[in-house]
């Protein structure tokens, strides 16, 4: 075992000049001025059809029942290979290959960091975590104002650190369940929920797409962006204090339902916050990469999976502790189920996933044509670097906010932290405007199949125009030192 170990490390010591040497050729590819120019020519020309028609394609998926992730990874493929074809006729494929695999690399750390993340939350899910709250929300008898109130206070809260899509289905269903007899209830919650997950996923890291983007490229510390905190404060509250009025007053009726965790629950949660502890300090005190600490974390889970495995024997059933609390005999094997990790990875949103890699594809092909240094020669140099910020924000409301985050970014603005911080707070809190605008709301959407709607949801849009500028004044009111350096 040893002698193989050693074998191991010298085979990884050969490698190290040969890396070096790789990352010493691709820094130079990469930095030399490009000799082709295709922004006039009909391989430019090409790649801005496909992409138009590929977002088409993805925004129109309830219509034609074509999943998103499709056109976009055909488009990005068709894109680069014309591209890298071209470079090739051309004599300088290489050029091309080390573009396409910068932003490929781009995309694995947000895909490493995405993949543990949901695979956590279907974690929790299975174990039922996210029925055990919904059912003791259920079981307070709490009044339909209160719900209101509870639903979005912890929608914004849990999407600091978990997947808004997840946060706004599991907060839409406890609206749903119950507001049943009360339509009007349900629509107001949902919209509330989307306010609320979109504005608490602004000011974290781990919250958002845009932040998660902003903070694997080093634009901005982690600490920083809690100077959003208060200005996304102010876009939920100011909305949701005037929806308030127009709650009902009532009180609907408590569930009986009994709370059924299944063994490891707890300790599921605790080895989540464990993987965020990790993330965010390897991050801050040894500079690695966000996905490192995430997949660290998955290491964690993998082994508790193997405990569970390996200890299901012992256990009558995977609610043996429940039994226990009721004091009812267990049956034999009674619904005992292993805890399989991999399929949690498996049921991952591999459709986002690969959304996501197309989007960034051929955002990164389109700039490296070279049409993003002409668009940010105008946002960011023509007109206010603050104007250009509001109406990326308000364009968020119809494209995804990741993918607009990811094309700024590949343009190198020239600006400070705060207008940085402006840009995600509007990419971020600008998808409330729509029901389409965000993941939560193209989920309840979906998930709610009474009261919430489209039409519905623009019915309260001024209101939420309204919260997106105030939250803009209170940013530059408490942060006005971070727009001077």
């Amino acid at each position: 075992m040893i002698s193989k170990l050693l074998k191991i490390l010298n085979f990884a010591l050969l490698l190290l000049p040969a890396a070096s040497a790789f990352a010493g050729e691709a820094s130079e590819i990469l930095s030399a001025p490009k000799s082709l120019s295709l922004t006039h020519h009909i391989i430019g020309y090409l790649s801005i059809a496909v992409t138009v028609m590929a977002y088409v394609a993805a925004m129109s998926e309830e219509v034609i029942e074509l999943r998103k992730s499709k056109p976009m990874v055909l488009g990005s493929a068709i894109v680069w290979f014309a591209i890298c074809i071209y470079y090739a006729l051309h004599g300088e494929a290489k050029v091309a290959a080390v573009a396409f695999e910068s932003n490929l690399l781009a995309y694995i750390e947000l895909f490493l960091f995405i993949l543990v993340s949901m695979t956590y939350i279907n974690a929790m899910a299975e174990r039922g975590i996210f029925d055990g709250l919904r059912i003791w929300l259920l079981g307070r008898q709490y009044s339909y104002r209160q719900l209101f109130w509870i639903t979005g206070v912890l929608a914004f809260l849990l999407s600091t650190v978990i997947s808004g899509l997840a946060v706004g289905i599991l907060m839409g269903t406890i609206a749903a369940t119950v507001g049943k007899h009360k339509k009007e209830f349900v629509a107001l919650a949902c919209v509330n929920i989307v306010v609320a997950t979109n504005a608490g996923g602004s000011f974290s890291p781990l919250g958002g797409i845009s932040t998660l983007f902003v903070w694997q490229h080093k634009i901005l510390h982690f600490n920083e962006f809690f100077s959003l905190a208060v200005p996304c404060l102010v876009n939920f509250l100011l909305p949701a204090a005037v929806m308030h009025f127009f709650v009902p007053k009532e009180t609907p009726a408590a569930s009986t339902s009994s709370i059924w965790l299944r063994r490891g629950s707890k300790r599921v949660i605790l080895l989540f916050v464990v993987t965020l502890a990790i993330t965010v300090s390897s991050n801050v005190v040894l500079e690695l990469p966000p996905a490192a600490g995430m997949m660290a974390g998955l290491g964690l889970l993998q082994f508790f999976s193997f405990y569970l495995k390996r200890t299901a024997y012992e256990v009558k059933s995977d609610f043996a502790h429940v039994y226990k609390l009721f004091q009812v005999e267990a049956p034999p094997n009674n619904n005992k189920q292993d805890f399989d990790i991999f399929k949690n990875v498996g049921n991952v949103d591999w459709d986002t996933l690969l959304f996501f890699y197309g989007a960034m594809m051929i955002i990164g092909a389109l700039g490296f044509i070279g049409y993003l240094d002409a668009i940010a020669h105008f946002l960011f140099g023509q007109i206010s670097p603050t104007v250009a910020n509001i109406m990326i924000g308000l364009s968020s409301a119809f494209i995804d906010n990741g993918t607009l985050m990811f094309a700024v970014l590949s343009m190198h603005p020239d600006i400070p932290p705060g207008q940085w911080l402006l840009l995600t707070l509007t990419l971020g809190v600008g998808g409330s405007l729509l029901a389409i605008g965000s993941a939560p709301g193209v989920g309840l959407l979906g998930q709610i199949k009474e009261g919430y709607t489209f039409a519905y949801h623009m019915r309260w849009m001024p209101i939420i125009l309204l919260g997106y500028f105030a939250s803009i004044a209170v940013h530059f009111w408490i942060n006005s030192r971070l727009f001077l350096s």
